[in-house]
């Protein structure tokens, strides 16, 4: 759907005379990329609305501040020892050697 709004006056450009394309290849003053800023004059006033409102996120982004990544702790794995004293694995720790004394097959 159209805007139905009539535009009387024409979207100033967001230039700030600043004009150096940073590592993205966007201005480093009005956040446009070198295809906005060259074809601004092309461009009707919903476009150049929408140009703006990309160039605000941009900005927002690069003033942001950094995230620092957590990065969450290798679990250290301790391979057990041949000569450690092997861990006692009896189901029931009330039952002794000795309860079979008297058994016989």
């Amino acid at each position: 759907m159209q805007d139905l709004q009539l535009d009387f006056f024409d979207v100033p450009s967001p230039c700030r005379g600043v004009c150096k394309s940073d590592d993205k290849g966007y201005c480093q003053g009005c956040f446009r990329s070198r295809e906005e800023r060259f074809g601004w004059k092309e461009l009707n006033n919903s476009e150049k609305q929408r140009v703006i409102k990309l160039c605000i996120q941009r900005e927002k982004r690069r003033t942001a501040p950094a995230k620092v990544k957590v990065e969450e702790p290798v679990p250290l794995i301790v391979q057990p020892s041949l000569l450690d004293p092997q861990p006692d694995n009896r189901i029931c720790s009330a039952i002794d050697e000795d309860d079979f004394g008297d058994f016989e097959l």
